[in-house]
């Protein structure tokens, strides 16, 4: 019979698997508190990640209704001194920039004023103005109805006007104003307009209205923008030229929002803290994996002992605890990002915040866990590798 050299079996992955797994399921107590371990500080990096996003949200939300992507353009000056005037399509000509969402406008009637009845005098004009609206103002300023509907094609060519919330206040609950020798319906009220607070003591009416009935020359007199937040500096740059491509010295832009700078500050802010809190997390549970491993090694020499005895490698020894380890941190960090979603849940419902966890830090929780695993778990497996054998066998 010819000698044959005795070669050791490898390892395939679904062995691999099994064998990490007989190691867990052997101490199920000590697998349990350490994967319970990792879990608490994976949940409470994504909860305290997840609380932080959804209170960012929400107060993103708050900045956003302050206007931080809304621009105003209205005329200025000529070089004479007097009032200028803003070209009849500026509105359609500031739509085609590139990064602005929407655009809109209001035209002043100076001359023109509006009445409770027909019995007061014309010099009672109670500083109410009257502004011609297009039919999408109110989504671009974010206005909103209290009462009745917003003019539509229909009614904005006939005699029917929305009054602001002041003018309401002050004209009471009337179903028509007095209005350029003729009485104009009610058809709504707004709310209070925070960006566009000109507009809380208007009457206004529809465009083609203001031009049939009372003689509006079609010029804009006050011209809103919305922008994609991070253009909103360079559409300012260009929204002059191109509201008045012949005189844009002659146009008036408003400047950002105070509030864009607060809102980018603040994003800032919390990136930073939502870094500094996950990288300890990880950290805390590294720490924990690699101190479960170091004391399994520990407590089970001789079961290493005696597979080195019956031919295993020390690449097989070293694979078995690293697989392990694996193990531990993937149902450690898989837990802990299910329970860190669902205390951010809860928390969010009841401060009434949108529910806002990042991917990052889901799938960030779960493969940087495994990452760290490794890590943790690579020392205490070189460790069980380099038992010999009789040592090991004599140490259990």
């Amino acid at each position: 019979m010819s000698d044959m050299s005795l070669k050791s079996a490898r390892l395939r992955g679904p062995d691999l698997l099994r064998l990490g797994g007989t190691g867990l399921r052997a101490r199920p107590l000590r697998a349990v508190l350490s994967a319970l371990g990792i879990a608490i500080g994976i949940a409470a990096m994504t909860a305290v990640v997840g609380i932080s996003a959804s209170s960012q949200a929400d107060l993103d939300r708050a900045l956003a209704a302050l206007g931080t992507n809304m621009l105003t353009a209205s005329p200025g000056q000529t070089m004479f001194g007097k009032t200028a005037t803003l070209p009849d399509d500026s509105v359609a000509m500031v739509r085609r920039i590139g990064p602005v969402l929407s655009a809109t406008a209001t035209g002043s009637l100076d001359r023109v004023h509006v009445y409770r009845t027909d019995k007061i005098p014309s010099g009672q004009t109670g500083g109410i103005g009257v502004l011609a609206a297009q039919l999408d103002l109110l989504k671009t300023v974010g206005a909103k109805l209290s009462s009745g509907t917003w003019l539509n094609a229909a009614t904005a060519r006939y005699p029917a006007v929305v009054l602001g919330y002041d003018t309401a206040r002050r004209l009471g609950n009337v179903p028509a104003v007095w209005l350029a020798g003729r009485w104009w319906t009610v058809i709504g009220v707004l709310n209070k307009v925070p960006l566009a607070p000109e507009l809380d003591s208007a009457v206004l009416v529809g465009w083609s209205a203001a031009g049939t009935y009372l003689g509006f020359d079609g010029h804009p007199t006050t011209l809103y923008t919305r922008s994609v937040e991070s253009q909103v500096e360079a559409v300012r740059a260009v929204l002059a030229a191109t509201a008045n491509p012949e005189n844009p010295n002659e146009v008036k832009v408003s400047k950002p929002s105070d509030a864009l700078a607060a809102k980018r500050t603040t994003n800032a802010t919390f990136t930073a803290l939502l870094l500094g809190l996950g990288a300890v997390a990880l950290l805390v549970g590294g720490i924990g994996v690699a101190n479960t491993m170091v004391i399994s090694v520990l407590e089970r020499r001789g079961e290493i002992g005696l597979r080195r005895s019956l031919g295993a490698t020390k690449g097989q020894i070293r694979v078995q605890f690293l697989t392990e380890a694996l193990l531990l941190s993937l149902l450690g960090g898989a837990g802990g990002v299910l329970l860190g979603y669902l205390v951010t849940g809860a928390y969010s419902t009841t401060q009434g915040w949108p529910t806002v966890v990042p991917l990052w830090a889901l799938a960030g929780g779960v493969g940087a866990t495994v990452v760290i695993g490794a890590v943790a778990g690579l020392y205490p497996a070189i460790r069980a590798a380099r038992l010999a054998p009789t040592e090991a066998l004599a140490a259990a």
